[in-house]
């Protein structure tokens, strides 16, 4: 299981301003995700919204967006599944180009909870609904807070 290994994060988020921007493709996956990231930010203090966009394709404009109108990070979520032709590739490469982009463009965290997966099985596997096995969405959440931390105390 890819999870295997994964920190134990513990994660104070108060007085974080932070924004989950959602892709609007596979309801069921995404409500786990969805669900997950909300759990994890109302536990550890932060302040939340949701923004929800078409797909994984357009997360890494709204995540910036969103940091530049002064949030502390963003957990990007959103669910891309293999088909038959290479537009899997084409959207997974650019939705992690251009989030690994806006976090190194504007100095803050944006947690990836993109998942990218050959079936609709390993994507429910991994959304933190009731039998998965991970649950991406709070670990993406709780890597931007832990990640918010960190820099803040590198800029001390």
């Amino acid at each position: 299981m890819s999870g295997a290994g994964a920190p134990s994060l513990a994660v104070n988020g108060e007085g974080l301003k932070i924004t989950i921007v959602a892709s609007s493709w596979h309801d069921q996956v995404m409500e786990g995700l969805i669900r997950g990231a909300e759990e994890a930010l109302l536990e550890s203090g932060a302040e939340f919204k949701i923004v929800r966009v078409p797909g994984s394709f357009e997360l890494p404009v709204a995540a910036q967006a969103a940091l530049k109108a002064g949030d502390d990070g963003v957990v990007a979520l959103g669910v891309v599944i293999r088909g038959g032709t290479p537009h899997f590739d084409y959207v997974c490469e650019a939705a992690t180009m251009g989030l690994t982009n806006v976090a190194l463009t504007c100095g803050k965290p944006v947690g990836f909870g993109v998942l990218t997966t050959d079936n609709e099985e390993q994507a429910l596997d991994r959304a933190g609904l009731p039998g998965s096995h991970e649950n991406k969405g709070r670990e993406a959440a709780e890597a931007v807070i832990s990640t918010a931390r960190t820099l803040e105390a590198l800029r001390a």
